[in-house]
C-alpha cells in the first residue's frame, strides 16, 4: 500500500479549494431562493389582485342583471359580456397562477433541502426502508437504506420508477467496464444542468397524489378493453347519433314532428345510463391515478426537448420515439381524453350529450383505443423517466461534491487502488482519509487494532465507495481504480429468531455462500469483520486460519478486519498475497487517544482492559 502523505500546506490549499467550490454551490441555492421568494412574492400579489377583481365582477354582473332585468335580453347579454365573460376568463388565469405559485415554492423548498443536505441533514429524502434486507450480499451491512442511510443522502427521485430503479442499481451494481463508464458519462453531463435536473424534481414532486399511481397507469395498461371490444357498443356509437340526424332532418323537412326528436333523445338518454355505472367504475378505478399522466407528460416533454451527447441519454430519448410519434404527444392526448371524460360530473351537458351523440361510451371508446395503440410502449416511456429520475439523483450527488473523483475502471482482474478515501457520511471537517491497495489476484488486506480504532469504519468507507464507483457515481477520495467484481461483505450478521437461527450459524452460512460462489469460479471482492465471532478463541483462529487459506486457493480478493493478531502471521504464508495494516489507539496522560490513520504492520496496543479500569470495572492482573 502506498502512503504518500502531501505536507500540511498543500492538504490546507486543497482543503480551501474544496471548501471554495462548495461555498460556490452552497451560494448558487441560496440565490436561486433569493431569486424564487421574489417572483413568490410578485404572484401572491397578483393572485390576491385577481381575486378581488373576480369578486368585484361577479358582483357588479349580479347588480348589473337585477338592475337591467326588465330591459330586454340585449342589455343583459351586454351586461353577462362586461362582466361574467372576463370573470370566466380571470378563473382559468388564477389557476395558472396558483400552479405556478405551488411550481415556485415547491422550487424554494427543493433549493433549501439541498443547503441542508450539504449540512448532513437530509431527512427530508426518502430513506427507502422498504429496501432492508438483512440477507443481501452487502446492503444490510453498509447501511444503504433506512434512516441516515447512503440511499437518503443520495436520493432526489420524485417517482416510484426512478426510486425503485435507484434501489436496484444500489442492491444490484455493475460488473460490466462499459456499462459503468457510459453512467459515468451521463452523470457527468446531467451534474452541471442544474436547471433541468431541479425542473424535472420539482414537476415530479407538484403531482398531488400517491407516488404509486405510476403503477396503477401500467396495470390499466396491460387490463381488458371492456367496450372497444363489444361489436354492438361500437355500433351503437355511429347509429345514435345517425338516427338523431335523420330525425332532425325529417323534423326540419316537416315530414316528422320534432317531439319524435325528444322521444328518441330521452329513449338515449336513459340507454346511456345503464352503460353510465359501468364507465363510472373504470374511471373511479383509473380516472385519478391517470392524472398523473399530465405530469410524466411534462417530464417525458423535458427528457425529449433535453439535447444530449451521452449514449446511455441518447438511449433514454430513443425510447420516446420521435416528432409526431413522440411519447410526449401520445401521452397528452390520453391525458386530454381523460379530461374530457372528467367532463361527465356536469349532469346536464352530459345528459345533452349523451342523449344525441352517446358522448360517453364514445369518449370511453377512445380511450381504449389509445390503450391499445400505446399500451406496450407505456412501460418503456415510464421506464425512461425513472432512468432519467435515477441518474439526476447520482448527478445531484456529484453536484454536491465537487471533491470527489470518477474512478478508473479497471477489466484486468484483480486491482483495488484507492488514496484519500473517507465515507461520504462522515462530517468533512472530521473525516480522516485513508488508503487502500490491492494489486492483484490473489490478495488479502488483514486489518488489525484495538476497539473503537477504526477498523469497521475502514470496511464500510471502502464497501461504500466501491459500491458508489460500481453505480457509476463519483466517489469520496481523491483518486481510485478498481476492477468492478461482485462485492460480498459480512459484518453485521444477525440471530434470526423467525428462522430459529444463531448468530453463529448465520456466519456460517454467509461464509459458505462466500465458498460457493467463489468455486462457481464467480468473481468477488470479499469484505468481512471479525471472523467466526460467535465460537471460543482458540477454534475462531484455527477456523480463521482454515477460511483465509481456503479464500487464497480460491484466487479471492478482499479485506478482513480482526482483533486476532495471530492472523497477522499469515503473511510469512502468504508474502506475496497478504498485507498487513492497523489501527493504532495510544494512552497520554491517562487517556485513550485515537489517530484513526491507517499504519503498516500488526497492531501493538489493545485497551480492553484499559476501558474496564477506566469504567471502575476491577481487571485483576495475573
Amino acid at each position: 500500500m502506498n502512503f504518500i502523505f502531501s505536507t500540511f500546506a498543500s492538504i490546507r490549499i486543497i482543503k480551501a479549494n474544496r471548501m471554495s467550490n462548495l461555498e460556490k454551490i452552497s451560494n448558487t441555492y441560496k440565490q436561486i431562493i433569493k431569486e424564487t421568494q421574489g417572483k413568490l412574492t410578485e404572484v401572491k400579489k397578483k393572485i390576491y389582485r385577481i381575486s378581488t377583481i373576480r369578486v368585484l365582477l361577479f358582483i357588479a354582473g349580479v347588480t348589473g342583471v337585477i338592475y337591467f332585468f326588465t330591459a330586454g335580453w340585449l342589455s343583459i347579454c351586454g351586461v353577462i359580456a362586461c362582466t361574467f365573460v372576463p370573470f370566466l376568463a380571470l378563473v382559468k388565469h388564477h389557476n395558472r397562477l396558483f400552479y405556478k405559485k405551488d411550481y415556485l415554492e415547491k422550487k424554494i423548498g427543493v433549493n433549501q433541502q439541498e443547503l441542508s443536505a450539504i449540512d448532513y441533514n437530509f431527512s427530508a429524502f426518502d430513506d427507502g426502508k422498504e429496501f432492508i434486507n438483512s440477507a443481501h450480499l452487502y446492503s444490510y451491512d453498509l447501511d444503504l437504506f433506512g434512516n441516515n442511510s447512503l440511499f437518503q443522502y443520495i436520493n432526489r427521485t420524485s417517482t416510484l420508477f426512478g426510486k425503485n430503479l435507484l434501489a436496484d442499481w444500489f442492491n444490484n451494481h455493475l460488473k460490466n467496464k462499459d456499462l459503468i463508464e457510459k453512467r459515468q458519462e451521463a452523470v457527468r453531463e446531467l451534474a452541471p444542468e442544474l436547471r433541468f435536473r431541479q425542473r424535472f424534481r420539482i414537476l415530479g414532486l407538484l403531482y398531488k397524489g400517491d407516488i404509486s399511481d405510476g403503477e396503477k397507469i401500467k396495470e390499466w395498461a396491460e387490463s381488458k378493453s371492456l367496450f372497444k371490444e363489444n361489436r354492438f357498443l361500437r355500433t351503437l356509437t355511429y347509429i345514435v347519433p345517425a338516427v338523431n340526424f335523420i330525425i332532425l332532418a325529417l323534423a326540419i323537412a316537416g315530414i316528422v314532428s320534432f317531439n319524435l326528436l325528444g322521444a328518441s333523445f330521452v329513449f338515449f338518454v336513459i340507454c346511456s345510463m345503464r352503460l353510465s355505472n359501468r364507465i363510472t367504475k373504470v374511471q373511479i378505478s383509473y380516472g385519478k391515478k391517470l392524472q398523473i399522466l399530465t405530469t410524466y407528460a411534462g417530464l417525458i416533454e423535458m427528457i425529449e426537448k433535453f439535447e444530449t451527447k451521452s449514449k446511455a441519454l441518447q438511449e433514454v430519448k430513443q425510447m420516446l420515439g420521435k416528432n409526431e410519434k413522440s411519447a410526449s404527444v401520445a401521452v397528452n392526448k390520453l391525458a386530454k381524453l381523460m379530461n374530457a371524460l372528467d367532463q361527465r360530473n356536469n349532469i346536464l351537458v352530459t345528459a345533452l350529450l349523451n342523449g344525441f351523440l352517446f358522448w360517453e361510451l364514445r369518449q370511453i371508446i377512445k380511450i381504449e383505443s389509445w390503450k391499445e395503440e400505446h399500451a406496450d410502449k407505456l412501460p418503456v416511456w415510464l421506464k425512461a423517466v425513472g432512468e432519467i429520475d435515477a441518474l439526476c439523483s447520482l448527478s445531484t450527488f456529484a453536484f454536491n461534491h465537487p471533491g470527489y473523483n470518477y474512478p478508473v475502471i479497471n477489466n484486468k482482474p484483480f486491482a483495488l487502488k484507492v488514496t484519500e478515501m473517507g465515507h461520504p457520511l462522515m462530517n468533512r471537517s472530521k473525516c480522516i482519509k485513508n488508503d487502500v491497495d490491492i494489486p492483484k489476484r490473489p490478495y488479502f488486506v488483514i486489518i488489525t487494532g484495538a476497539n473503537m480504532a477504526g477498523k469497521s469504519t475502514y470496511l464500510r468507507t471502502i464497501g461504500v465507495n466501491y459500491l458508489l464507483a460500481c453505480i457509476g457515481s463519483p466517489v469520496c477520495a481523491k483518486e481510485m481504480e478498481i476492477y468492478p467484481a461482485q462485492l460480498i461483505t459480512s459484518l453485521r450478521t444477525t440471530d434470526s429468531l423467525t428462522d430459529n437461527e444463531s448468530y453463529f450459524f448465520a456466519e456460517l452460512k454467509r461464509l459458505k455462500l462466500i465458498i460457493d460462489k467463489l468455486e462457481n469460479k464467480e468473481e468477488l471482492f470479499i469484505i468481512l469483520d471479525e471472523i467466526l465471532k460467535g465460537t471460543n478463541s482458540m477454534d475462531k483462529q484455527k477456523g480463521s486460519f482454515a477460511l483465509i487459506k481456503q479464500f487464497m486457493s480460491l484466487n479471492a480478493n478482499g479485506i478482513i478486519a480482526t482483533h486476532d493478531l495471530l492472523l497477522g502471521s499469515l503473511i510469512d504464508h502468504y508474502p506475496e498475497d497478504i498485507s498487513n495494516y492497523c489501527f493504532e489507539a495510544e494512552v497520554k496522560d491517562n487517556e485513550l487517544n485515537f489517530s484513526y490513520l491507517l499504519k503498516d504492520g500488526v497492531a501493538q496496543n489493545m485497551n480492553a482492559c484499559f476501558l474496564m479500569k477506566k469504567m471502575g470495572i476491577a481487571v485483576i492482573d495475573s
